[in-house]
C-alpha cells in the first residue's frame, strides 16, 4: 500500500515533489510505525467486516484495528470473536480469488482485553491471522504489560513473521502524577526489553479524561484539558527522547458532526482563498461543516509535540489527518541540507528558502524523523499544501 493511492498519476505529479513510497509488511519496522497515518477503529462485531475493510482502502486507509475491548459489550464477546474469525476468513477468501489485493490491504490490528484473550484467540484463530499484521494491547500498565508481551512472545515464537504490539497507555497510574513517575520508568523497560516488537505507543487520552469525569468538546483540543496534556508531556519525554525513540501517536478524535459551535473556527479563510479561489472557500466550508477544524489544529498540535499518526472513529477523520503528515518542500530541503552537511566541516548554515538557520547537530534528529516522513507521506511540490489533498 501507500497513502494517498486514490489518486490518479496526474493529480500524484501535480501534488507531490516526492511521491509516498510503497509500504509492506515486509518494510522496515521504523518506517511503517511511522506510516499508520490515521488508525481507523471499528468493532469486531461489525456486519460485513471484510466489506467494510475493502471500502476503507478506497478512501486511503493505511491501518485499521478491529476491537474487541471497549467497542464490543461484556455480554458480546464470545459472538464478537465468532464474528471476527467468520470475517477474517472471508477475507482470505477474497484475497485467493482476487477481489482483494493483499499488497494494498490496510495493516489490521485485533485489539483484546486482556493477556488470557490475547492468548485464547490466537489458539481460536490461528488459521485466519494471515493479514493481522499485530495486537493492540490496551490499559498497559504494571499489572499486566509483561504477562502481555510473554504471550505475545510464545505466539511469535517460530513464526516467520512475528505479530507486532501496540500497547495502549491509559490507566489511572498513568494519569496519577504521583504514580507517573514510576510506572513509566517500568513500563518503558519492559518496552525496551521487548522493542524488536513494539510498534508503536498509543495514548488513550478517553480513559485518561474518564478519571476526571472530563470530555474534550469538538471546538477544543486535547492540550486544552490540563491534566492529559501534562501526561502526554511525560510520556513523549519518556518514550520519544533521543536513544529510545518510540513512535508514540496521538490520542483519538471522537466528533464527526454536531450542529452547534460555540467558539469561532479554527481555519482562517484567507489562506484558503488566496491559494485556491473559490473552489478553497468551499473546501474551507466543508471542513467547517463537518468539524474538521479542531481535528486539523489538534493535530497540528500533535506533531508539535513529537506524535506521530493519530486514532480517528469516522471514515471522513482519514485525509484530513494523513494530509498534514505530509512534509512540506521547505522542510525536506532543509532536513536534506542538514543531513548532507553532517561531516563536521559546517556547523550552521542558512536554509534554501532563506528565511532560518539550519543547525547541523541540534537539529539532525528533526531532520532524519522528517525525512522517514517523507518516505512514508511523500512531500508537497512548492505551493501545495494539506488542502491540496482534501476532496
Amino acid at each position: 500500500m501507500r497513502h494517498f493511492q486514490f489518486l490518479t498519476d496526474a493529480d500524484r505529479e501535480k501534488v507531490f515533489y516526492k511521491k509516498p513510497e510503497y509500504i509492506t509488511a515486509a518494510s522496515d519496522k521504523e518506517l511503517i510505525a511511522h506510516s499508520l497515518g490515521a488508525t481507523l477503529y471499528i468493532p469486531a462485531n461489525h456486519e460485513k467486516l471484510s466489506k467494510k475493510i475493502a471500502d476503507q482502502m478506497n478512501v486511503g486507509v493505511v491501518s485499521m484495528v478491529i476491537c474487541l475491548e471497549d467497542a464490543i459489550g461484556d455480554n458480546q464477546i464470545e459472538e464478537a470473536q465468532r464474528m471476527l474469525c467468520d470475517e477474517l476468513e472471508q477475507i482470505q477468501k477474497e484475497v485467493e480469488c482476487g477481489n482483494l489485493d493483499a499488497h494494498n490491504l490496510p495493516f489490521l490490528f485485533v485489539r483484546v482485553r486482556n493477556p488470557e484473550q490475547l492468548k485464547r484467540l490466537y489458539k481460536e484463530l490461528a488459521g485466519c491471522l494471515e493479514y493481522i499484521y499485530g495486537f493492540v494491547f490496551p490499559k498497559f500498565d504494571r499489572r499486566n504489560a509483561e504477562a502481555f508481551m510473554k504471550v505475545l512472545e510464545e505466539i511469535n515464537r517460530g513464526r516467520n513473521k512475528p505479530f507486532m504490539a501496540m500497547p495502549i497507555l491509559e490507566s489511572p497510574d498513568l494519569i496519577h502524577w504521583e504514580s507517573r513517575r514510576e510506572t513509566l520508568s517500568e513500563l518503558v523497560s519492559i518496552c525496551e526489553t521487548y522493542r524488536e516488537w513494539i510498534l508503536n505507543i498509543r495514548i488513550g487520552a478517553t480513559d485518561f479524561s474518564s478519571v476526571f469525569g472530563l470530555r474534550r468538546g469538538h471546538d477544543y483540543t486535547v492540550y486544552d484539558i490540563h491534566v492529559i496534556r501534562d501526561c502526554i508531556t511525560d510520556i513523549v519525554n519518556t518514550f520519544s527522547r533521543r536513544g529510545r525513540d518510540f513512535v508514540v501517536s496521538g490520542p483519538v478524535w471522537e466528533y464527526f458532526w454536531n450542529d452547534t459551535r460555540k467558539l469561532k473556527p479554527k481555519l482562517r479563510a484567507t489562506p484558503f482563498e488566496e491559494e485556491y479561489g473559490d473552489k478553497g472557500a468551499r473546501k474551507r466550508k466543508d471542513i467547517l461543516n463537518k468539524y474538521l477544524d479542531g481535528l486539523i489544529y489538534e493535530v497540528l498540535l500533535d506533531r508539535m509535540n513529537g506524535l506521530v499518526g493519530k486514532t480517528v472513529i469516522h471514515p471522513t477523520h482519514i485525509i484530513p489527518v494523513q494530509s498534514l503528515y505530509v512534509v512540506s518542500h521547505e522542510d525536506y530541503m532543509d532536513a536534506l541540507s542538514i543531513l548532507e552537511n553532517g561531516n563536521g566541516e559546517v556547523g550552521v548554515l542558512k536554509s534554501s528558502y532563506e528565511n532560518k538557520m539550519n543547525e547541523i547537530k541540534p537539529h539532525r534528529n528533526w531532520a532524519y524523523k522528517t525525512l522517514l516522513r517523507a518516505r512514508a507521506y511523500g512531500v508537497f511540490q512548492p505551493g501545495c499544501d494539506y488542502v491540496s489533498l482534501l476532496k
